[in-house]
């Protein structure tokens, strides 16, 4: 496909940064755009699965202190989460139980809930309305040290940072360049990938094996930094 045609079913404004980036070659401009989507896309698998992997973890740990119904439990009457500073978590599960309604299962309502909604349980009124103990799915994270704590609140901050990189995929936003600038840059996705990979092994998760022929993010990027 012709450069102009290309560009005008993309958009040519967004098409310019790309453009810019490749130093106004447009064949490499429309490879580039290409390699942004794979990119993207085997960046939002990875982080499907680690959301998959850390929704699991925290429904086992509760499962295990407060039982099988632990998660309605807690928005309820006299639940953990039915306290004024957790309020958005109560109602959040709660307004997710009537919309199951008669199909609701403990399981169905776990799946239910979106990558933020278990973010904020790391937050800190989340954090000790649940006990202070949700760091235990995390076995293998490093012993703080006088620079860093590796608590619940750096936690929240690293999930923080991957629902964003998770919501630019989904709004079609590009990963492949600088902060703000036309130029080629892949480190902002290979940071957030690092740190999905930090965290798998922290839950004690062989990460390789369960991305086995879906993992080929350092490849893309080495692709693209070399294009």
């Amino acid at each position: 496909m012709k450069f102009s045609e290309f560009q005008s079913i993309i958009d040519p404004t967004r098409m310019n940064r790309y453009l810019l980036a490749c130093g106004g070659d447009s064949k490499k401009a429309m490879t580039l755009y290409r390699k942004n989507l794979k990119l993207s896309q085997e960046l939002f698998t990875v982080i499907s699965c680690f959301e998959v992997a850390l929704r699991n973890k925290i429904d086992q740990h509760y499962t295990g202190k407060l039982g099988t119904g632990w998660l309605r439990d807690a928005a309820s009457l006299g639940g953990i989460f039915a306290i004024q500073s957790c309020r958005t978590t109560a109602q959040t599960v709660y307004d997710e139980v009537l919309k199951l309604n008669d199909h609701y299962s403990p399981q169905k309502l776990v799946v239910s809930l979106g990558f933020g909604f278990w973010r904020f349980l790391f937050s800190d009124h989340q954090y000790r309305a649940g006990g202070q103990d949700l760091m235990n799915i995390f076995p293998l994270k490093p012993t703080s040290t006088p620079s860093i704590a590796y608590n619940a609140k750096y936690v929240f901050n690293r999930l923080a940072e991957l629902n964003d990189i998770r919501n630019r995929i989904a709004h079609h936003e590009p990963i492949c360049f600088a902060p703000r600038m036309p130029i080629k840059d892949t480190n902002y996705a290979r940071q957030h990938y690092h740190q999905i990979i930090t965290l798998f092994q922290w839950m004690d998760i062989d990460e390789a094996s369960l991305l086995y022929g879906l993992d080929h993010i350092i490849t893309v990027c080495d692709e693209i930094d070399n294009l």
